[in-house]
């Protein structure tokens, strides 16, 4: 059985949030590969600015940690589908729906949140 409509909806808005998110970081990723194109490697001494290996290392961190939010969004999403949402994942008990609606990836509790 499918979860509430509401439910639903909250996953799939956070869903599009990641989304813009991650294509926001691809475009400075995009911004930052054309303007390393036409520089040497030896960035670390601009004395102007944050080195461009910074931002690289920063907005690929990004990338990773909005990818890794959007596999649990996923996640979310095929519980909801299932009818499985709001279960905590550790001592079974329900998830709170004050939790769901700030983390709508939420998996456990917040009795049993790490």
């Amino acid at each position: 059985m499918v979860g509430s409509p509401a439910r639903g909806e909250s996953i799939e808005a956070r869903h599009r949030e990641m989304l813009a998110r991650l294509a926001n970081i691809e475009r400075e990723l995009s911004a930052l590969r054309r303007t390393r194109e036409g520089l040497s490697d030896d960035d670390e001494h601009d004395p102007d600015g944050v080195p461009l290996s910074s931002q690289w290392s920063r907005l690929e961190g990004l990338r990773q940690s909005m990818l890794e939010a959007l596999a649990s969004i996923d996640a979310a999403h095929a519980r909801w589908s299932r009818g499985e949402d709001g279960r905590c994942s550790s001592c079974g008990g329900p998830i709170a729906a004050e939790r769901l609606s700030a983390r709508p990836e939420a998996t456990t509790c917040i009795d049993c949140a790490p």
